[in-house]
Formats: C-alpha cells, structure tokens, sequence
C-alpha cells in the first residue's frame, strides 16, 4: 500500500514537473513574442513619432505662412481701403461739375427756349413788316397798262434806282424759283459778304419774300415784282 503511494507520488511529481516545463517553455516563448511585439511596437512608435514631429514642422510652416498672408492681406485691406477713400474724394470732385453742367444744361434748354420764342417773335414780325411794306409799296405798283407801255427796264422808275447784279439777281429768281444766297453767291461771282448785304437790301425795299423756316434762308420774287419783270422782258424782246 505504502509502495502504491509512493508510485503516485512519483506520478504526480513528474507529471508537475512536465507541466511546470511545459508552462515554462509558453511563459518563455510569449515573453519572446512580446518582447518582438514591444519592439515592432516601438519601431512604429518610433516612426510616427517622426511623422508627427513633421506634420509638427508643416503645421508650422504653414502657419507662419499663413500669419504672413494674413499680414499681407491686412496691408492689402489698408491700401484698398485708401484707394477707396481717394476714389470716394475724386468721385465728389468729379460729382460737383456734373451737377455744375446739369445745371447749365438746364440753363441753356431754357436759353435754346427763348431763342426759339424770340425767333418765333421775329419771324411774325417779319412777316407782319413784309405785309405792311407790301401795304406801303402797293400805291407806287404801276397798273397793268402802264406796264405793257413801259420802255427798257433800266429806265423804269420803280427799277431805276437798280444795279445791273441788282436786276440781274431778280430777274434769276423770277424765271428759276426761289434760291440760297451761298446759291446766289456762285452765279453772280460776288463774295459772301457782298452777297449777303445785297439780298438784305433787296428784301428789306421789298422787292423779295424770305423763307426763314430753314437755313440758310430762301428768297423769291415777290409775286408782283416777278409778274412786272416777266412783262418787262417781253417788252425788250
């Protein structure tokens, strides 16, 4: 009996000691595999740390970046705003002559109105003064009979008074129609002053209606002025 415990004993014994071994050996190899895991553990510690150390450094550089932008933007914002503030200035500079010339446009719309009414008020006058001299003159007219009678027109009384470029400016205007003075001017070889001042004259002693609606005027014949001359031409043919 005592040799069957001690057998057991034994068993036991060696069985443990198996076991311890075995423990042993698994305590070892995960010692092992942990210190290969704690050094690949540090490897990648290791690295990013350094990848963090140089996002660190980028971060910073593009901080610094974007601090000195930010100074630049804020110069920038400065020279803007000043640019605004000169622009602002000559934009009031440039305002007071446009209301100045608003102004003075309006002044001369209302100058252009009573040009066109003392205009208006001329040409009535004109022609009220035309009607009255055509009135005054109409007594000195010599009647139908006497005209046929009448010897060359040079020696007509009412044409005597004449120049040849007098006559022969009436006599146009009687057998072409109305015309210009610068139209005038090109058929009788005169200047535009001189041309001027004789178709005044002619038209102010009555012997010419004016046309004022358009410039330059128009003038014509007065209708019995061109009747007087169209018989006195038949009678020097």
């Amino acid at each position: 009996m005592i040799d069957l415990v001690i057998v057991m004993s034994i068993v036991l014994f060696a069985a443990t000691i198996g076991f311890s071994l075995e423990y042993y050996r698994h305590i070892v190899k995960l010692r092992k595999e942990y210190e290969k895991a704690k050094a690949s553990f540090n490897d990648v510690l290791l690295s990013f740390s350094r990848e963090l150390k140089r996002a660190v450094e980028n971060i910073e550089k593009i901080a610094f970046k974007v601090e000195a932008s930010s100074t630049r933007s804020e110069e920038a914002l400065s020279r803007v705003k000043g640019v605004e503030d000169k622009l602002k200035t000559l934009e009031d500079r440039i305002n007071e002559p446009l209301k100045n010339f608003s102004n003075l446009t309006s002044h001369l719309a209302d100058l252009e109105k009573q040009i066109r009414d003392i205009t208006t008020s001329h040409e009535e006058l004109a022609s009220k003064v035309s009607l009255l001299e055509g009135e005054v003159r109409q007594p000195q007219a010599l009647p139908e009979a006497g005209i046929e009678t009448v010897i060359p027109i040079k020696k007509e009384k009412a044409l005597a008074h004449l120049t040849d470029t007098e006559l022969a400016v009436l006599e146009m205007l009687a057998s072409e129609g109305p015309k210009t003075a610068p139209e005038i001017k090109d058929r009788i070889k005169l200047s535009r002053e001189h041309t001027a001042r004789l178709m005044k004259k002619l038209y102010e002693e009555g012997y010419l209606e004016r046309d004022s609606s358009k410039i330059p005027f128009r003038y014509s014949v007065k209708k019995e002025m061109e009747k007087f001359l169209k018989k006195t031409e038949l009678e020097e043919s």
